[in-house]
C-alpha cells in the first residue's frame, strides 16, 4: 500500500505537484484555505496545463476547518505554504502525520530552521524547485509557463536532508517528482537552497514593485543592472557564509559575486538579455502583489541582507529593494515600472 501524502498550501507549486504525484497514482490530499479553489477541486478537478500538456484530475480537497475530520495519519506531509505561514502550517500538519513521518519543505526561501525547531531536524528535508515558472489565477487551474527543464538538461527538484547525507527517503522523493520534472537528491541542501534564494532575489521583487514580466524585464538595461548587483551581493553573503553554492541562473557562484569586473559583467548583462523566457512571466511574488497578498520580501532578499550584515558584505541593492516593496506591501507604494529608478537612485546612480 503506497503513503499518505498531504499537501498544506494548494498554491501554485503545491497545486502542480500534487495533480502530478496524483495523476501518478499517489494517494493526495490538499489542504489549503481558499474556499473557492477547495470547492472547485472536490466538485471539477484540479487542472493543469501549459508547458507539459493539459490535463484534469480528481483530487481530495479539504479546507482547513475539515482537517479535524482526518481520521488516518499522514505517512509525510509537504509544506507548501508562503515563508510567512511556515510556523502555523507545520504545527496545524504535525498532529496529523505519523509520528515515524516526515516533512517536506517545498518553498521558496530559508524555512527549514523554523520546522525543524517544531517537528526536529530528524524529521524535516528540504526540496528546491529550481526554475518552474507556475501560476494559480483561478480556482481548481495551475498553469506552467516556461520550458521543461530536463528538455534543457535542467533538474527541477533536488531533494535534501539537514545533515547533507544521501537516505531513502530523499531518493524516495526525488524519484517521486522525477515523473512531473528532472530531480535528484543532493548532499548539499544548503548550497542548493542559497542559489535558489539567489534566483529569487535577483528577479522577484523588480518584478512585484514594478508590474514588469520576464521579457520585459530582460530587455531593459536598467533592470539587468539591478538583478546582476541584487545577485553579486546574494553570492558574496552565500560565499562568505561558508556555503558551497551550486551555480546561479547556469553561471558559477563565484563569477556573479564578481559581477563588477568589466568582462565578468558584460558577460552576464548579455546573458540576462536572452532570459526572458517563452512568455512574458509574472514572478511569483508579482503574482501575490497582484492577488492583494502579502509579500515573502523580507524572508527572501531580507535575508540575504540579514547575513550579510552577519558576515559584514554590504548589501546596497538589496536594503533598497527591501525598502520598496515594505511600501508596496503596506500600501504607501503603488505598483508602477518607475520604482526602477526608485533603487537606482537609492543606490546612488
Amino acid at each position: 500500500m503506497g503513503d499518505k501524502i498531504g499537501i498544506i498550501g494548494a498554491g501554485a507549486l503545491g497545486c502542480y505537484v500534487g495533480a502530478f504525484i496524483t495523476q501518478a497514482g499517489e494517494d493526495v490530499t490538499f489542504i489549503d484555505m481558499w474556499p473557492e479553489h477547495v470547492e472547485t477541486m472536490r466538485k471539477q478537478g484540479l487542472r493543469a496545463s501549459g508547458s507539459q500538456g493539459d490535463f484534469t484530475v480528481p483530487v481530495k480537497a479539504m479546507h482547513l476547518t475539515d482537517a479535524q475530520g482526518i481520521n488516518e495519519l499522514f505517512d509525510y506531509a509537504i509544506i507548501s505554504v508562503k515563508s510567512y505561514d511556515t510556523e502555523w502550517a507545520t504545527h496545524f500538519m504535525k498532529r496529523y502525520v505519523k509520528p515515524e513521518g516526515f516533512f517536506v519543505s517545498l518553498q521558496n526561501c530559508w524555512n527549514d530552521p523554523v520546522i525543524g525547531t517544531i517537528v526536529g531536524n530528524e524529521r524535516q528535508i528540504g526540496c528546491i524547485a529550481s526554475h518552474i515558472e507556475v501560476a494559480l489565477w483561478e480556482p481548481g487551474h495551475v498553469m506552467r509557463g516556461g520550458a521543461v527543464g530536463r528538455d534543457g538538461g535542467h533538474h527541477v527538484f533536488r531533494v535534501g536532508e539537514q545533515d547533507g547525507s544521501i537516505t531513502p527517503r530523499t531518493e524516495k522523493i526525488a524519484a517521486l517528482l522525477d515523473c512531473i520534472d528532472g530531480s535528484y537528491a543532493t548532499d548539499n541542501l544548503w548550497g542548493e537552497r542559497w542559489a535558489k534564494l539567489s534566483q529569487n532575489s535577483m528577479g522577484n521583487a523588480i518584478s512585484a514593485m514594478t508590474g514588469l514580466g520576464s521579457q520585459e524585464r530582460a530587455l531593459d538595461t536598467r533592470c539587468r543592472l539591478i538583478s546582476i548587483q541584487l545577485a553579486k551581493e546574494s553570492a558574496q553573503v552565500g560565499l562568505a557564509m561558508g556555503l558551497d553554492v551550486v551555480e546561479i541562473n547556469g553561471h558559477p557562484a563565484r563569477m556573479w559575486a564578481d559581477a563588477d569586473k568589466g568582462d565578468v559583467y558584460e558577460e552576464l548583462d548579455d546573458y540576462m538579455s536572452t532570459q526572458g523566457g517563452r512568455v512574458n512571466w509574472l514572478a511569483s511574488m508579482a503574482q501575490d502583489v497582484k492577488k492583494g497578498r502579502r509579500s515573502e520580501i523580507d524572508f527572501m532578499n531580507g535575508l540575504v541582507a540579514e547575513k550579510g550584515r552577519e558576515h559584514s558584505v554590504p548589501t546596497p541593492y538589496n536594503d533598497a529593494i527591501i525598502d520598496a516593496m515594505h511600501g508596496i506591501d503596506d500600501g504607501s507604494l503603488a505598483l508602477d515600472p518607475a520604482h526602477v529608478d526608485r533603487i537606482l537612485r537609492a543606490v546612488g546612480r
